[in-house]
C-alpha cells in the first residue's frame, strides 16, 4: 500500500515556480529524487535537511510513482 502523499506534497504557484514541494518548504520532489538517484541515502538526506522526515521522502517516491503510472503510453506503429 502506498502512503498518501496528498497531505505532504504541496504546489504553490509562487513557490519554486509552482513545482511540487514538501509541506510548503522550498524543497521540491525533484530535489529529493535527484539526491536519491545520485546515490544519497535516506539518512544522508535527512542529515542535510533536518526539516524533512522519512515520510516526506516516501511521499516523494509515491508522488513520482503515481505520476509515472498516469503517463500515457504511445502505441507502437
Amino acid at each position: 500500500m502506498q502512503p498518501d502523499y496528498t497531505e505532504i506534497i504541496t504546489v504553490e504557484p509562487g513557490k519554486r515556480g509552482g513545482k511540487p514541494c514538501i509541506r510548503g518548504l522550498r524543497i521540491t520532489v525533484y530535489d529529493i529524487l535527484e539526491y536519491l538517484a545520485s546515490g544519497m541515502t535516506e539518512q544522508e538526506i535527512l542529515a542535510d535537511f533536518p526539516d524533512l522526515t522519512r515520510a516526506d521522502i516516501r511521499a516523494c517516491l509515491a508522488f513520482a510513482a503515481d505520476r509515472e503510472r498516469r503517463l500515457v503510453s504511445i502505441p507502437p506503429e
